[in-house]
């Protein structure tokens, strides 16, 4: 799994654990949808660490919870 399929996955589990819609997140993290539409569909090569510290601040996690996750381990290239 690449980085930007995991970060996706990572948000959308997120969503389903906090119990929100990935537009009312990204409304609440104040990203704008288009960019945060752009990460869950895996459209940015890069997922932004600072889009990734917006979401933790807004779900009140540590960064290292976000990539606490089985999804990060063994990525590829």
């Amino acid at each position: 799994m690449k980085l930007k399929e995991a970060t996706s996955q990572r948000i959308i589990e997120l969503c389903n654990q906090y119990g929100y819609t990935p537009n009312k997140l990204a409304e609440m993290s104040a990203v704008p949808p288009a960019t945060f539409n752009d990460m869950i569909n895996e459209k940015r090569e890069n997922p932004s660490s600072l889009i990734v510290s917006k979401i933790c601040k807004t779900l009140k996690i540590e960064l290292k919870e976000f990539y606490d996750s089985d999804l990060f381990k063994n990525l590829e290239d």
